[in-house]
């Protein structure tokens, strides 16, 4: 929660999300710089894996500025959406002639930054 005196932002973040950062930021761009209620809107519809930990995501941001700041919801407008690479899971598959095929696992982690349109 950062606490400035000219501009008041709320922010949510979640890490090691099990899906790769790739596929989560084609998702992110298109919610960046909406309002509250379009992002839900565009993440209902959207049909995409990425969509339901972002909505939570989103969610929980509104969640905190109402809460901890006391701004309306539906005056947040998304300030700041990014998705960085996490720790990427390394597993092995067994395969004929004693051979392992390599088998990786990327994580993600989204930060969402939410603040009032007034300011």
């Amino acid at each position: 929660m950062k606490y400035n005196k000219s501009n008041l932002e709320a922010r949510a973040l979640a890490k090691n999300i099990r899906m790769s950062s790739h596929k989560a930021r084609r998702v992110i761009n298109q919610i960046r710089g909406r309002s509250y209620e379009q992002a839900l809107m565009i993440l209902e519809f959207m049909p995409y894996r990425a969509c339901y930990p972002i909505l939570q995501l989103i969610s929980s941001a509104a969640a905190n500025a109402s809460n901890n700041l006391d701004i309306n919801k539906a005056n947040l407008i998304i300030s700041e959406a990014k998705v960085d690479k996490g720790t990427v899971l390394k597993r092995f598959q067994p395969r004929a002639q004693g051979r392992g095929y390599s088998i990786h696992k990327p994580t993600c982690h989204i930060s969402i930054i939410v603040k009032s349109r007034n300011q």
